[in-house]
């Protein structure tokens, strides 16, 4: 499912569908409020981190919790991750088994992330933080679980896109909004924009309480494949699957097609079969995010060329440092 184009106008200029939605953001109030009521977050034993956001959609959560996992386990930590296991069916808690566990059965992000820690789905956070603190766990990064009143969180890593800001500042259904800006700032340890120079002054401009924060952009891993001067039909089913087509651009590829489809989309046989058509028509090759590759046939998948991308700070001190505060919170941590 994308999300309405209105969404994304600027805050001053809604659109009368915004207008028109704008009597049932009461009902999400609501709804988020009756969520909240006589619920007991679970505390887990150990140092609970959330990387989340404020609108529905992609804004490099994933991105940020593989940076963290990276420098954890370089300093020699034992992280694992809790993610609600978008796009799969188990309910959970379970420990994602990448040898045996398929996109359907656990999502797309969770095989990603399975490649760097262990990692838990569970659509009831508590369970998961549960799960993974019996396992063994010196510290969870909790993927998304901004807004979940179920877990207790000892800091919070709140992620914007550059390119889309807030959309039009609106609440569900008038908006992509989960929460209120200032609310959910109000809430964050380190709010982290992620997007090019040009668009980061953009949102700062648009956004004033985005001025101070963290700048960061997602940037292809080096793999010593260059995609310079080469015929490329680009497909993706992300959150801004535009943002992965102006990747390939940067990196000099000519795209003849870039196709978006929807957010965890599952590729059918009969889609697959176009995109081949499209790439052997053109004399390109197929290229597409990791994220998607999760979600391929691996009959499909050698004939695509998959490009990561990972997430670039300018400075990680302030992630460090936010690291360092959690152990002092928690001392009954392994971070010490």
């Amino acid at each position: 499912m994308r999300a309405p184009h209105f969404w994304w106008n600027p805050p001053g200029h809604p659109g009368w569908q915004a207008r028109l939605l704008a009597p049932l953001t009461l009902l999400w109030r609501l709804g988020g409020w009756w969520r909240r009521l006589g619920v007991a977050p679970y505390r887990a034993p150990v140092p609970v981190i959330c990387v989340g956001n404020l609108t529905v959609g992609g804004a490099g959560k994933t991105p940020m919790v593989a940076a963290l996992l990276s420098r954890l386990l370089a300093q020699g930590r034992n992280p694992h991750v809790v993610s609600r296991g978008h796009g799969g069916h188990l309910a959970g808690p379970h420990r994602v088994d990448p040898a045996r566990d398929g996109h359907r059965d656990v999502g797309d992000e969770a095989l990603v992330l399975a490649a760097l820690a262990p990692v838990w789905v569970a659509r009831d956070r508590a369970a998961g933080l549960r799960a993974a603190a019996g396992a063994g766990a010196g510290l969870i990064v909790m993927d998304d679980g901004f807004q979940n009143p179920a877990a207790a969180i000892d800091a919070a890593i709140l992620m914007v896109d550059a390119g889309q800001g807030f959309g039009n500042g609106r609440l569900i259904p008038a908006g992509p909004l989960r929460e209120p800006v200032a609310q959910g700032l109000s809430r964050a340890d380190l709010v982290v924009l992620v997007g090019s120079p040009a668009e980061r002054a953009a949102a700062a401009a648009r956004w004033p309480a985005l001025a101070e924060a963290l700048p960061a952009a997602l940037v292809p891993r080096e793999t010593g494949l260059s995609l310079a001067g080469e015929t490329v039909v680009a497909f993706a089913g992300i959150g801004r699957p535009q943002k992965f087509f102006a990747t390939l651009r940067t990196m000099g590829a000519d795209l003849v097609a870039a196709i978006p489809f929807a957010d965890h989309f599952a590729y059918p046989p009969a889609v697959l079969r176009r995109l081949r058509r499209a790439a052997h028509a053109a004399g390109a090759m197929l290229v597409t995010t990791e994220k998607d590759a999760a979600r391929l046939p691996a009959d499909f998948l050698r004939e695509v060329v998959v490009v990561q991308v990972i997430l670039g700070a300018a400075d990680w001190r302030p992630f460090d440092h936010l690291l360092a505060t959690i152990a002092e919170r928690s001392p009954d941590s392994t971070l010490g």
